[in-house]
């Protein structure tokens, strides 16, 4: 299933959005399984592609993390469509699933308002910081 959302990067002092596109379909793993897992979840591996976004601007920010686990959720239906794609997420994920803040927000917020997009989600500790 095909999913879209939004991330962004900045380019000197202006954000960038960035669209991200992932579709998952049945196809060769694009991923290994470790610790022991059973034989229906060896089975279970599909193929995973994404895309990220203007292909002119260079993505080099760890803050593209979240967005692109959110389009993931999406593309499985764990998370509502227009939810993921009336937003913008910019955080860098952990292994554990924690969200760490990044530089550059205040230009990003700026533009994802600027892009019309309704809520903008960043990790929680500059949450408060950045938007008081």
């Amino acid at each position: 299933m095909f999913a879209k959302t939004y991330g962004a990067t900045t380019l000197g002092i202006d954000g960038r959005i960035i669209d991200v596109e992932v579709d998952v379909s049945p196809g060769l793993p694009g991923f290994e399984l470790v610790g022991l897992p059973d034989t229906s979840v060896k089975e279970s591996k599909e193929r995973v592609t994404m895309n990220l976004a203007l292909a002119d601007v260079r993505k080099d920010s760890s803050g593209l993390d979240l967005p692109i686990a959110v389009g993931l959720l999406a593309s499985y239906g764990m998370v509502p469509e227009a939810a993921a794609q009336s937003a913008l997420f910019s955080a860098e994920l952990s292994l554990d699933g924690n969200c760490h803040p990044i530089s550059g927000i205040l230009p990003m917020a700026i533009t994802a308002c600027e892009r019309g997009l309704a809520e903008f989600y960043v990790a929680p500790s500059i949450a408060v910081e950045n938007f008081i």
